[in-house]
C-alpha cells in the first residue's frame, strides 16, 4: 500500500516534469500543441507511461509522436535530475484517445435526444389502435 503511494505521487511528478521539459526544452518543429493528461508508474519505479493529447489532425498526431520518441532522452534526463531518486524510469508515451472517445459520446447522445425530441412529436397526436386498456378484468367476466 505504501509502494503505491510512493508510486502515484511520483507519476504526478513526472507528469508536472515532462509537461514542463516539453514546453521549455524540447525545440522540435514537429512539436504540435500537446497536453500532459496523465502518467503512471509501475509499482517497482521501473516504468513510467505518459500519456498525452495532441490538438489537430491526424497529421498532428503522428508529427508529435515521432517528436516525443526524438526527445524521450532528453527528456528522461530531465525526469533523472529533477526528481533525484537512484533510478530514473523508462518512458514511454501513449496517445490519450479520452478527449476523442468523449466527443464521440456526446455527439451519440445528442443525436439520441434528437431522436427523442421527434418521437415526442410524433407521439403528442397518437392514440390507441384498439382499447386503452386492452386486457381482460374480473369485472369484465362477471357482465
Amino acid at each position: 500500500m505504501h509502494e503505491n503511494l510512493r508510486a502515484r505521487q511520483l507519476a504526478k511528478r513526472i507528469q508536472e516534469i515532462v509537461a514542463e521539459a516539453i514546453e521549455y526544452r524540447v525545440k522540435d518543429p514537429r512539436l504540435g500543441f500537446v497536453t500532459i493528461t496523465d502518467a503512471r508508474l509501475t509499482n517497482d519505479l521501473r516504468e513510467a507511461t505518459v500519456f498525452y493529447t495532441v490538438f489537430g489532425g491526424e497529421a498532428e498526431h503522428e508529427a508529435t509522436a515521432d517528436a516525443l520518441e526524438t526527445a524521450r532522452g532528453q527528456i528522461r534526463t530531465e525526469v533523472g535530475r529533477r526528481l533525484g531518486i537512484k533510478h530514473t524510469p523508462s518512458l514511454a508515451f501513449v496517445v490519450d484517445r479520452v478527449p476523442e472517445t468523449s466527443a464521440h459520446l456526446e455527439g451519440l447522445l445528442r443525436e439520441m435526444h434528437a431522436s427523442d425530441a421527434e418521437l415526442a412529436k410524433v407521439r403528442e397526436g397518437a392514440s390507441f389502435a384498439g382499447d386503452a386498456d386492452p386486457y381482460r378484468h374480473e369485472d369484465d367476466d362477471e357482465a
